[in-house]
């Protein structure tokens, strides 16, 4: 009798052991499958495995700050595009396994240099096949970062280009004057406030200025003429500040195809080695 309880408890000891297993197993896989579409990490996923192609948006004046509370209405009538938002969409396509390729849709007049040069760093160094599709307008800081993908989309109607780079300024000088106010200078070093617009620029300030343009504007042509594999000459030539339509980008080979979002679709889908219709973007 003793041995059969003893075995009857064993019996109930495996049950109990094999349900409590199966209910935290259970539980394992329901966080897990929690956690991957609908919750923490649901923030760190671009794809719901249904679509294959992230779609990142470059809108606005490129910056590396970070925005503040009073830049909210200034937002409501042309955006801001912060670098360092796109990176992070950018590593998050990149880290989901279900993106296979990345669509930049850009409509930028350009912003800060060094942020439009980490922009195009970022996508000529990422794992996945990258388009880039200017729809309005992809011009200076805008274009710079649309070279580091692999290829540049626009429309014909779009407004391209613009190599160059300006720090051109209003000058107070005349207004104050007339209005009787007048500049006191407290300055530890005879270039301290240079570029100041309530005081006349120098001859040898605007040199100061001209020289570090020159220096920034030979840098803009070397990275589209490495990006876009074209001669440092032939940008040169390019390189005048003006714009251009999408269909003189092309011929000048500043992009690589006229069209829309629609159109990058055959693009992926060689690239990848899929049909067009299994090219979806994630939107």
């Amino acid at each position: 009798m003793v041995r059969s309880l003893l075995q009857d408890a064993l019996r109930l000891g495996i049950a109990a052991a094999i349900i409590l297993a199966a209910f935290w197993a259970g539980l394992w896989m329901w966080g897990a499958w929690n956690d991957e579409w609908s919750g923490f990490n649901a923030q760190y996923r671009v794809s719901d495995g249904s679509c294959n192609i992230a779609v990142v948006s470059l809108a606005g004046d490129i910056t590396t700050l970070p925005l503040t509370e009073d830049d909210t209405e200034e937002l409501a009538s042309y955006p801001t595009a912060n670098v360092d938002d796109i990176l992070f969409k950018l590593r998050v396509a990149e880290y989901d396994p279900y993106v296979e390729g990345i669509l930049l849709r850009i409509d930028s007049y350009g912003g800060m240099p060094v942020g439009s040069e980490i922009l195009a760093d970022a996508l000529s160094t990422s794992p996945l096949p990258i388009v880039a599709l200017i729809r309005e307008a992809g011009v200076s800081g805008g274009y710079m970062a649309a070279t580091g993908a692999d290829a540049i989309f626009a429309s014909p109607m779009s407004d391209v280009g613009g190599i160059g780079v300006t720090m051109s300024y209003v000058d107070n000088v005349a207004k104050n004057a007339k209005e009787g106010l007048g500049y006191v200078q407290l300055s530890s070093a005879p270039y301290k406030d240079y570029g100041d617009p309530n005081k006349p620029l120098t001859a040898a300030e605007r040199a100061i200025f001209l020289r570090d343009l020159e220096l920034v504007h030979d840098a803009f042509v070397n990275k589209v003429a490495k990006n876009r594999d074209l001669s440092e000459e032939e940008v040169a030539k390019l390189a005048d500040g003006s714009s251009m339509t999408g269909v003189l980008a092309l011929e000048h080979k500043l992009i690589d195809e006229l069209g829309n979002q629609a159109d990058t679709r055959g693009w992926f889908a060689r690239e990848l080695g899929l049909t067009v219709d299994e090219v979806q973007f994630c939107e």
